[in-house]
Order: C-alpha cells, then sequence, then structure tokens
C-alpha cells in the first residue's frame, strides 16, 4: 500500500476527484433509470402491465447486482480508474442499442447487460474514494459523489420523459444516451490518477485471496447491517418510483404524463440532503443521521397516503431526501468500517444487497399495488423502512461506535 494519506479539501486534486465522480455518477444513473419514467407508455406499447413494464429498470439494476463483486475482483487487480472506464463505454454502447429492440425480450436482455456494465461504477467508486481522500472527509465527500448520483438519475427520468411524450419512448432513452457520453467525457478527463491503491498485478506482496476479503466482510454484523440499510431502502425507494406514476394516472388524480414527469423533480431533494448528511455525519456521528435520514423517509411515505396532489409532493420530496440521506451515510461508512485490503469489497456488497434490493422489491410491491392497491403498496414500504432503522439501532449502535464518526 502506498504512504498516501489522501488529498485534503481546497486542493486541486480533491475538487477534480469530487466533480469527476460527480459526472461519473450522472453517467450511471441517468442510465440506469432511463426507462422510469417511460413505464406506463412502454406499458402501452408491448401489451403489458406495471410490474411487466417496471422490469425494464429490474433488469438494469438486476444486471448492476450481479456485476459489482466481478468488477470489484477486476478493480483490484488492473485498477479503479480503468474498470470505471471500461464500465462506462461499454455501458453507453448497449444503450445505444435500446432504442432499437422492438422485442420486449430483447429489451429486457439489453437492459440487462447495460446495467451489469454500468455496475463498473458503483462497485468501485466509493472504495476509489475512501482511498484518495483524508480519513477525516471521507463522508463528506462520498455525500457529494452521492449528489451526482441524484442528479444523474433525476436528468435520466425527466429528459427521457419529457422528450418520450413528445417523440415516443424509443427517443426519450436515446437522448439520454446522448447526455452520458457528454458525462462520462468529463468524468474520464477530470478524475486524478489513483495514489492510494497499487493494483494486484504491481504489488510486490500479494494481499489475502477474493474469497477471504469476502468472508472478512460477510462476517462482520456492522456491515451486514449496512448491506441490509441499501437492500430494503433502496427497494422502497424504487419501487415508489415505479408505481408513483400509475397511482397519480388514476383517479382521483388522473394526472396527464407531462405532469407526472415533472415530480420527478422531487429528486433534487436528494441532490441536497445527501451531501448535507455527509457533512452531518462527519459532525455529529453516521448513526444519528442514518437514522434521522430513515424517519423522514418514512413519514414521507406516509403523506403519500393523502389522495391531494399537494400532499403527494410534499411526501415525495421528503422520502426522496430521506432516502438519499441514509444512503450516502450507510454507503459511506461501509468502505471506511471494512478492514482496507477488503474495501473494494465491502462497497461492492453494499451495492449487491441495494440492487437486490432495487430488482426484487421493484417487481414484486408492483404485484402488490396491482393486486391490492396503493394503500397496502405503501404500508409494505413503511414496513420495509421500521426494518431498516430497527436494525441501524439495534447492530450499528452495538458495534459500530468505533467507525461512528471515523
Amino acid at each position: 500500500m502506498s504512504e498516501f494519506a489522501g488529498h485534503l479539501p481546497g486542493s486541486r486534486d480533491y475538487r477534480r476527484l469530487l466533480i469527476g465522480l460527480f459526472f461519473g455518477g450522472v453517467a450511471t444513473f441517468a442510465q440506469l433509470y432511463s426507462t422510469q419514467a417511460l413505464l406506463p407508455a412502454i406499458a402501452e406499447d408491448v401489451g403489458t402491465a406495471p410490474a411487466g413494464a417496471a422490469l425494464t429498470v429490474s433488469a438494469s439494476t438486476l444486471g448492476l447486482a450481479a456485476a459489482v463483486i466481478p468488477w470489484s475482483i477486476v478493480a483490484d487487480r488492473i485498477g479503479r480508474i480503468p474498470v470505471m472506464a471500461i464500465g462506462l463505454i461499454a455501458a453507453t454502447m448497449l444503450g445505444a442499442a435500446t432504442p432499437l429492440a422492438h422485442d420486449i425480450v430483447i429489451l429486457l436482455v439489453l437492459r440487462l447487460l447495460e446495467g451489469a456494465a454500468l455496475g463498473a461504477v458503483p462497485a468501485v467508486a466509493l472504495a476509489y474514494l475512501s482511498e484518495e481522500v483524508d480519513a477525516r472527509h471521507v463522508a463528506a465527500a462520498a455525500g457529494s459523489y452521492i449528489a451526482g448520483t441524484t442528479v444523474g438519475g433525476l436528468s435520466g427520468r425527466v429528459l427521457s420523459g419529457w422528450v418520450g411524450e413528445a417523440a415516443g419512448w424509443r427517443w426519450g432513452v436515446a437522448f439520454v444516451v446522448l447526455l452520458c457520453v457528454v458525462a462520462a467525457v468529463l468524468f474520464l478527463s477530470l478524475v486524478p490518477a489513483a495514489r492510494g491503491f497499487v493494483p494486484g498485478r504491481r504489488r510486490a506482496v500479494r494481499g489475502p485471496s477474493i474469497l477471504r476479503r469476502l468472508a472478512v466482510n460477510l462476517r462482520s454484523p456492522v456491515q451486514l447491517a449496512l448491506y441490509a440499510q441499501g437492500f430494503l431502502l433502496m427497494g422502497a425507494f424504487v419501487a415508489v418510483y415505479n408505481y408513483l406514476g400509475f397511482h397519480l394516472s388514476a383517479a382521483p388524480f388522473s394526472l396527464p404524463p407531462v405532469v407526472i414527469t415533472l415530480l420527478f423533480l422531487a429528486y433534487l431533494a436528494g441532490t441536497f440532503s445527501s451531501p448535507q448528511a455527509g457533512t452531518m455525519a462527519v459532525r455529529y456521528g453516521r448513526l444519528p443521521v442514518l437514522a434521522i435520514g430513515i424517519a423522514v423517509m418514512a413519514a414521507g411515505a406516509a403523506l403519500m397516503l393523502v389522495p391531494a396532489v399537494v400532499a403527494v409532493l410534499a411526501g415525495l420530496i421528503a422520502f426522496t431526501a430521506g432516502f438519499f440521506a441514509a444512503h450516502a451515510v450507510a454507503s459511506g461508512w461501509t468502505p471506511v468500517a471494512a478492514a482496507p485490503e477488503a474495501r473494494a469489497q465491502a462497497s461492492s456488497l453494499y451495492y449487491l444487497g441495494y440492487y437486490a434490493g432495487s430488482s426484487l422489491f421493484g417487481w414484486v410491491l408492483g404485484v402488490v399495488f396491482g393486486a391490492v392497491g396503493w394503500g397496502w403498496f405503501v404500508a409494505a414500504v413503511l414496513a420495509m423502512c421500521a426494518a431498516a432503522f430497527a436494525l441501524a439501532l439495534v447492530v450499528l449502535r452495538r458495534g459500530g461506535r468505533a467507525t461512528a464518526t471515523a
């Protein structure tokens, strides 16, 4: 390992790293969720139910979940930045082919492969960040990266929705791919070369095997509790954004698609809350900020039960802000709490749980919504928030004290 202590806030490379990772988040998450605002149009085009259309989102997140650990292995071998570059280039090429698919099976396969390619960035971005930034400032820096993911998620949903409303869902997806090309170029141009990590092929002394690095993390109650945060909270979050459009297009709201697309601007709440949560975690500790984020998320979900557009919008803003605050803390905590040689695998396992939750609950809660309606759907979301909150208080309070303010 290098003796490099990490970039400090105010330095040129620190700014380049944060801005570069911001655009990496945009390039990744705009593509990942580019079909979400278009689900009603896709469902009508291919003649499927809401849960069937939502598979275009679940396929990409499933691909990402399956790929994060393999990408982390490759990153340990060839380096963090080369892996992220390869993944973004491959994902953009696959994304460009997606609008050309006229068969639902081909569309789902392309989305699966695109998600697998995109997995390169979340698999190693936070490990790269924790190795390149001074340890005292990792939480704040992680919040800035998460802010980039929120901008990506927002732009992918809103731009695809607006363009799709005017020209069809295929043009909406194509427009997002063009945006991601620009963001990927900026990412690759800005991120500084790694100084805090030496790829395995250039190390004089080999570290533990990949299985041992995975086992170290999987034996840690703190790590398992953090992975559960991603699994439960992301599953609830994606499900709400998947099916809210269907809910609002029906009575008593009967909103047109162009208005429903505007609701995705609630994502800006996450752009604000994620860096703020990182800063607050440095000052007050990670666990209190994580718990508050989950509580705000649950309160927002409950507010969306009120059959009034203003209440739903207010609830969605709170739900989004709370989610991204919690995610910024949990995802930034994961590599810090891991052994130095197992940080990439710790982040990868977090994102495995994160996107496994997205894929599973993004579909399963659609079945709940279709069968018993919005009320029971929201009840399921609240139960998932409650489970995450309980795990955080019980496991992380007891086992995470050593890293809670690190």
